[in-house]
């Protein structure tokens, strides 16, 4: 997946335990910890939005974007180029 979640590393950071985390954004631990692993297929933004504030952190903090492949980067080029 190119979507790498780096919300343990945050955590880390902040010294924050995923327990405070989850009842300081409002969401339950087990979806706390699906997010940690990213095993999810998306985030609500709000939910993002949420963290970022708890963690002081910008949404690049959390969420990177690395392609599978060289030709999945080109792929996402082409179609950027194509939608402006």
């Amino acid at each position: 997946m190119p979507i790498i979640v780096n919300l343990d590393v945050m955590l880390a950071r902040r010294k924050i335990r995923s327990r405070e985390l989850a009842m300081r954004i409002e969401l339950t631990e087990a979806n706390v910890s699906l997010l940690k692993s990213g095993k999810v297929r998306g985030i609500r933004f709000d939910t993002l939005e949420r963290i970022c504030a708890v963690l002081d952190c910008q949404p690049g903090d959390i969420l990177e974007y690395v392609p599978d492949s060289a030709d999945d980067a080109q792929d996402a080029r082409a179609a950027g180029r194509k939608s402006a």
